[in-house]
């Protein structure tokens, strides 16, 4: 079961805040069409670029309901379902409501630091109650803990419904060892903005981006080339967005990309604790970066 394609651009949504800290809900679908008119091919709900581990496990679901009525089918839309309590997350995937939602993307477990024998078990107990395609995703910076390339080819050539991995270890030799080996419709997807045209060229599909739903419009037009094979132009592309993609993360993450959408007019800045606002500094830099590109 190989039912979604990821080829292209993903981007995992931010949650807009008031200056009150609740949900900006306006804000969220305003984001939404920014992304979609501008060549997003689907949306990510409820990642860690979404501060989740903030949110009520009501705004949840309405954060959810919001992307979905607001997407209108016109991409599909992805669930981050997470965690390091692997029967907590069979018993929340197991009463999930799926409707409007495509895939499932599922972080490996984080804190515990499990051997790869536990991260094999643990996406196998997840796949095995899913009627949602899986999408892995590997984020050591995160979790403490890799997915070897060897344990993501088992898990994809032994479970049918786990259908792509997104891939943050920055290691290229890793995601090249996947590509090399992975089973027919196995799709290989960036968790790396800096390093989506890297692995594209290398043979994988796309990217689920975090600087794509701040300039879209710039982000996609480097991956639609990519999928082209047009790597001059996804070059030039590239490399106009470096500077711009390095100082989103450089006050972490969601806070620059915050930024960059208040700064567009899109939504607010404002995050939840622990985190905290873009610096002034930051935003000027942001700011003047933006003014290089054409948007």
């Amino acid at each position: 079961m190989r039912t979604i394609d990821l080829t292209g651009v993903g981007v995992a949504l931010i949650t807009p805040f008031h200056q009150d800290k609740s949900v900006d809900y306006q804000g969220l679908q305003k984001l939404v069409e920014h992304c979609i008119s501008n060549g997003v091919d689907y949306l990510v709900v409820n990642g860690t670029t979404a501060e989740n581990p903030t949110l009520t496990p009501e705004e949840k679901t309405l954060i959810l309901q919001t992307v979905i009525s607001t997407a209108e089918n016109r991409v599909p839309v992805i669930y981050g379902i997470g965690g390091n309590n692997t029967q907590a997350l069979v018993d929340e995937i197991s009463n999930f409501d799926v409707e409007g939602v495509s895939a499932i993307l599922s972080a490996s477990p984080y804190y515990n630091k499990p051997t790869q024998k536990g991260i094999y078990q643990h996406y196998a107990a997840l796949s095995q109650c899913s009627t949602l395609p899986i999408i892995l995703y590997n984020v050591p910076g995160r979790t403490s803990s890799n997915i070897s390339a060897e344990t993501t080819v088992r898990l994809a050539k032994d479970f049918g419904n786990i259908v792509a991995i997104k891939e943050a270890s920055g290691n290229l030799d890793q995601i090249t060892e996947i590509l090399i080996n992975r089973p027919d419709g196995f799709q290989v997807i960036s968790g790396d903005d800096n390093l989506t045209l890297h692995m594209m060229l290398l043979g994988g599909e796309g990217v689920i981006s975090v600087s794509g739903q701040g300039v879209p419009e710039v982000f996609c037009s480097m991956v639609d080339a990519a999928v082209d094979g047009d790597f001059y132009t996804a070059r030039a592309v590239h490399l106009s967005l470096f500077d711009l993609t390095n100082l989103l993360f450089a006050e972490g993450n969601p806070a620059g990309v915050k930024a960059l959408l208040d700064l567009r007019g899109i939504c607010g800045d404002t995050v939840r604790l622990p985190l905290v606002s873009a610096s002034s500094n930051l935003r000027e830099q942001i700011n003047t970066a933006l003014s290089t590109l054409t948007v």
